[in-house]
């Protein structure tokens, strides 16, 4: 099995690609953002919600590693993966646009959002939300770079079966991520 390396570098890059889809996301008529391509589907804007919760969840267990983490004079470049964390994470990757596992969404992600009352002043707020938080996730990933990022693990929004130092933590996100852009493309195609 190949290692999985993780690079700030790289992770920055995508994040910086994963912002710039949902600003021309935000371009599209409400209409379109509120329409699933069927009834037990999510439309965008749901999926953007669920974003803003998952990530939710991990902001104050970023912050709280930051106040425990010791900082180095310089950080590795590189980062290997572990293996059981490899394999989640591999879970959330997209592969050639396609998603390879179809999962069930635990209640607690879930966007319980009233489609029917989804005004322009709602959905501008999921926006504001999504973007506040992914430059939340931009800043920790700069900031790990001169942080010992072995000294903290921080516990999955699934509980401590998984657990991740914080480049497997980005990674995760990352690939979740990428995985609803790869979801948004089928919903608006």
């Amino acid at each position: 099995m190949a290692s999985l390396i993780v690079t700030s570098e790289n992770q920055i890059q995508r994040l910086n690609h994963i912002i710039n889809k949902v600003k021309e996301l935000q371009t599209l008529d409400a209409s379109q953002l509120t329409t699933p391509p069927h009834a037990k589907s999510w439309n965008v804007v749901e999926v953007l919600e669920h974003l803003n919760i998952a990530y939710g969840i991990y902001m104050p267990r970023l912050d709280e590693a930051f106040t425990k983490m010791p900082t180095v004079d310089s950080g590795a470049s590189e980062f290997k993966a572990r293996a059981w964390q490899k394999f989640v994470i591999a879970g959330q990757r997209p592969k050639n646009g396609v998603r390879k596992w179809k999962m069930k969404t635990l209640k607690r992600f879930e966007p319980l959002l009233d489609k029917q009352s989804l005004t322009q002043e709602k959905i501008d707020a999921i926006f504001e939300t999504f973007f506040t938080r992914h430059a939340h996730l931009k800043e920790a990933i700069l900031k790990s770079r001169n942080k010992d990022v072995r000294q903290i693990k921080i516990i999955s929004a699934i509980g401590p079966i998984v657990n991740f130092y914080l480049p497997e933590c980005f990674e995760f996100l990352l690939c979740h991520l990428e995985r609803h852009m790869v979801q948004i493309d089928e919903i608006l195609g």
